[in-house]
């Protein structure tokens, strides 16, 4: 049979193509370099069951880890393997159970990421091929697996190959397509009392309508233009359909039909959109949305329908010649009462999360800023009503306000909810744009920001805790949050006390939320100036500070302890505000510091509070060390306990930023290096550490410190071999070969050269190596930043330089001066980079005994012409190269490497005696000249002189 002959077949190449002995016939070179990571995948492909089960689990996992290319640039699937697979698989997944099929279809999507369509011809006719009228299951494989590699094109530019690849597929897929809807909606007449069947062919019409969506979403395409009639008319009959059958028990399930109908809402608004002149039904389908959207429940299964319904319904209001399907005062006001004011409010559903998981509340009402739910779809299309009828839907979404806020005056404690629908309101009519984790930087003009806030935010939120309900108390301090732009200075001063109480507000949400605005606004900036100083906050801080932590240690297990990571990056927020201010409160911050670190240690579940908890470490020690060395002394003796701790019990999340943190305290020291860092030395320079990847800018930076305190230290203890051992390491790295630079420039500026003397040919011999046999766009740039570098520092020169290359071969310097070094010079990046290459240059230029050689006349003159363009070409200038303010909402917070924004050292200039690398060029060739008898300036071309004229060169 086919499945057994598929099953086996493709096993067999699995097995033989992630063999070392088989791999070994034919590549013994690649066999040798991949020795390691072969064994591991054969032992992965022997470990495949024999089972439809285990096979397809076994394949996903192989073929996503393996499909792409590795490290090396390798693709580890052999080309023949391939060959095998794709002409075995899709027969294999409609075979199997539809709960697989899913799997085995996100097989073919990963190989039909590289190899479709140029080297996959027959997917789409292998596809369309078992496509049947009767087997709902195997259709369901077919299309969740076109579904899985179509999908793709609605977030990639347009682009000829693009094109080609849909109209390709376009006119193999469109009439079985087409087929296969019909098809579906003449079963669902058939079986519309019978339940199963029904959901496996309303299951069917899910993917159905986000195919549909695919295979339009670039184009109309001709063929859905030449029966959008068709098409219309059956997405507008499964808008309007219902049948009790399948609706779901459960209230936050979104169901087959739910999906259905979010799917076509999608479609419409694509239409509506990008194909509005050809969608004459589009009218129709506003009449029925709005019915929809009246109708359904507010149970959470329908809240991706609704909000579906309304970006529709907002598109269609951005279209002048349908706005008259909205004019109408009856129009706007029933929009406005039945539709907007019912969706708006706060739902059942919130007011039980609220209660029973404000974690996930505030996830889900942060998100709500950024994100689309039910609330942002319904603010949208509010401010879509404005932006078209501005002068009458204003006045009645005020008079609305004002109606709810009467009502909460009336009785505040039984009438919380109105007030929360006011204020949300006002968010809709107040807000241009959207909302992201800067607030509100949009606002419209006819409303007042500040009036509200006096009139209606800060009194209540003055007021006693039990006088209101706990979820309008957390609203009252959003809106701060989302205002904080607006609100003039001593307006934010007067919340922060306000914001600081409710800290000890028992609800979870309430505090969290409390947290989250003071560390926002700590973090505001107007005109490149933070608002917040440190005057301004000095008088809170310990105060909010032991409030936070409190808040934080009343969990009873680390996992629970970890879990608002909201509150540590207020702490984190408040002591880089206070900066050397919390000079008075280091012993109990650094303690409670330590405490949480020990204990998140046993388990460290959350890494974005892991995170922060270093990053306000990193601000303590930023903002107090350089404050005396008693002061570092005293913090080091608290922190290398618990640190030793950790690196005891081989926490591995923690170890990076550990040394980070060990980094950052040695470079404040001045003097000899302790003994305490001198320890560390030998188990750092083993190999075991170096293997975990995200270990490896921190261990570069400490090794980097210790160098750079006590060059005798590193010689008289015989480290350097080591050292230069790790740079070969990571030499070899694609990934890591930066952190080797970094490691060979902090040798070289810091070591004496007699030192480095024996290793020199062989460290050169190695980079030259790899520039030749696998270079990258990153190790060129590296590589010619240290030549340059290397000519820059007094201690070298050169000619230091140009002797080491050409001793390994003559003439290979100025081959490869002239290949990499002037072609690629320009596009460094850093300002120091590009002073010191530029001053690299100009010493090669005018020092160097190579370039003054008349055989290489061009090759002077081509450097010259490069340092000109280096020192005249425009780039964005980087804020001094330090942390001005830390945004650290980008941060990836993963196993890997994430730096300590608090702790980056901001990058040394080697040639700091030279200020002007624009005036260094002309005193250099001034002395040239003069020691040349006037040639070199005579014979120069007439544009050349008028920039260096413009340089201060008299000329």
């Amino acid at each position: 049979m086919i499945v057994i002959d598929s099953f086996s077949h493709i096993i067999g190449i699995l097995r033989e193509s992630f063999n070392p002995i088989s791999a070994k016939q034919g590549e013994e070179e690649k066999s040798r370099k991949k020795k390691g990571s072969e064994t591991g995948l054969a032992e992965q492909a022997l470990q495949i069951e024999e089972s439809k089960e285990g096979f397809v689990g076994s394949l996903l996992k192989i073929i996503a880890s393996n499909e792409t290319d590795d490290e090396e640039g390798n693709v580890k699937i052999s080309e023949k393997d391939r060959v095998v697979i794709k002409k075995e698989i899709v027969s294999l997944m409609i075979s199997i159970p539809s709960i697989l099929q899913l799997q085995l279809g996100e097989c073919i999507s990963i190989i039909a990421e590289r190899d479709f369509p140029a080297s996959w011809s027959t997917l789409i006719d292998d596809l369309v091929f078992h496509l049947s009228s009767t087997d709902m299951v195997v259709n369901m494989g077919i299309l969740q697996t076109a579904h899985s590699i179509f999908k793709r094109w609605r977030s990639q530019f347009r682009s000829d190959a693009l094109y080609s690849e849909i109209i390709y597929v376009l006119e193999k897929i469109c009439v079985p397509y087409m087929n296969l809807f019909q098809r579906l909606d003449e079963l669902i007449i058939q079986n519309s009392e019978n339940k199963e069947a029904l959901h496996l062919l309303f299951r069917n019409m899910v993917l159905c309508t986000e195919l549909f969506y695919d295979l339009n979403c670039q184009d109309l395409p001709p063929f859905f233009e030449d029966n959008i009639e068709q098409c219309m008319g059956l997405l507008h009959k499964y808008l309007n359909y219902t049948n009790p059958l399948l609706v779901f028990k459960e209230h936050d399930t979104e169901g087959p039909l739910e999906k259905v109908k979010s799917n076509i809402c999608e479609i419409i608004e694509l239409y509506t959109q990008r194909y509005e002149d050809a969608f004459s039904m589009l009218p129709d389908f506003v009449n029925t949305s709005w019915n929809l959207l009246a109708n359904i429940s507010f149970e959470k299964k329908n809240d991706i329908l609704a909000e579906k319904i309304l970006a529709f319904l907002t598109s269609v209001l951005k279209i002048h010649r349908y706005s008259y399907l909205f004019r109408s005062q009856d129009v706007l006001q029933q929009l406005i009462e039945n539709i907007i004011l019912p969706n708006i409010s706060s739902q059942e559903f919130d007011k039980e999360l609220f209660e029973d998981d404000p974690v996930e509340f505030i996830r889900r009402d942060l998100e709500e800023l950024d994100v689309n739910t039910r609330r942002k779809a319904i603010t949208n299309l509010v401010r879509g009503l404005i932006e078209q009828f501005e002068s009458d839907v204003v006045p009645i979404v005020s008079n609305y306000i004002n109606h709810y806020l009467i009502e909460f005056q009336k009785d505040k404690k039984k009438n919380w909810q109105a007030k929360n629908t006011a204020i949300y309101l006002f968010f809709s009519i107040a807000i241009k744009g959207t909302v992201n984790k800067l607030g509100a930087t949009s606002i419209c003009s006819i409303v007042n920001i500040a009036d509200f806030f006096s009139q209606n935010i800060i009194q209540d939120l003055s007021i006693s805790f039990e006088e209101i309900h706990a979820m309008l108390r957390m609203v009252l301090i959003k809106f701060i949050y989302i205002f904080r732009n607006q609100l003039q200075k001593n307006q934010i001063l007067g919340c922060l006390p306000l914001l600081v109480n409710h800290l000890s507000f028992p609800n979870y949400a309430v505090y969290t939320y409390a947290a989250i605005t003071i560390e926002a606004i700590l973090n505001l900036n107007k005109k490149d100036n933070v608002l917040i100083e440190k005057m301004d906050i000095i008088i809170l801080s310990k105060e909010l500070l032991e409030n936070l932590f409190k808040l934080i240690e009343k969990a009873s297990t680390p996992e629970k302890l970890s879990e608002n990571d909201f509150l540590m990056k207020c702490i984190m927020r408040v002591i880089a505000t206070t900066k050397d201010g919390i000079v008075p409160l280091l012993d109990i911050v650094s303690s409670y510091l330590l405490n949480i670190i020990v204990e998140i240690s046993k388990n460290p579940s959350n890494p974005k509070f892991n995170h922060y908890v270093f990053e306000s470490l990193a601000a303590l020690i930023k903002y107090v060390a350089s404050h005396s060395r008693e002061i570092l002394l005293h913090l080091e003796n608290r922190l290398f306990p618990s640190f030793q701790l950790v690196l005891q019990n081989d926490v591995t999340e923690f170890i990076p930023y550990i040394f980070q943190i060990l980094a950052q305290l040695l470079e404040y020291h001045n003097s000899d290096l302790p003994d305490t860092y001198k320890l560390l030395v030998p188990p750092i320079l083993s190999a075991s550490l170096w293997d975990f990847k995200g270990n490896i800018p921190a261990l570069v930076r400490f090794l980097q410190a210790i160098i750079f305190q006590s060059p005798t230290f590193v010689i008289n203890s015989n480290y350097l071999e080591q050292i230069l051992g790790i740079f070969q390491k990571l030499n070899s790295s694609r990934l890591d070969d930066h952190y080797g630079f970094q490691l060979l420039e902090t040798i070289f500026f810091h070591l004496p050269t007699t030192a480095i003397e024996p290793y020199t040919k062989q460290i050169f011999l190695l980079l030259l190596t790899r520039l030749n046999q696998s270079r990258t766009d990153k190790f060129v740039q590296c590589f010619i930043q240290l030549i340059f570098f290397l000519s820059a520092i007094d201690k070298c020169g050169p000619d230091y330089l140009v002797n080491i290359i050409n001793n390994i071969q003559q003439g290979l310097f100025e081959q490869i001066f002239m290949m990499f070094c002037l072609p690629e010079v320009q596009k460094v990046k850093a300002p120091i980079d590009r002073k010191v290459c530029a001053i690299g240059m100009t010493k090669m230029l005018c020092r160097s005994i190579v370039l003054q050689e008349t055989k290489n006349s061009s090759l002077w003159s081509s450097t010259l012409m490069a340092i000109l363009k280096l020192l005249e070409l425009s780039f964005e200038i980087v804020k001094n190269d330090e942390v001005i303010e830390i945004d650290l909402e980008d941060i990836s917070f993963q196993t890997s490497f994430s730096p300590l924004a608090f702790s980056i050292k901001v990058k040394q200039d080697p040639c700091i005696s030279i200020k002007d690398p624009k005036a260094f060029l002309v005193e250099e060739l001034v002395k040239g000249n003069s020691i040349n008898g006037g040639k070199i300036i005579n014979t120069m071309p007439s544009d050349v002189k008028t920039i260096l004229t413009v340089y201060g060169c008299i000329i």
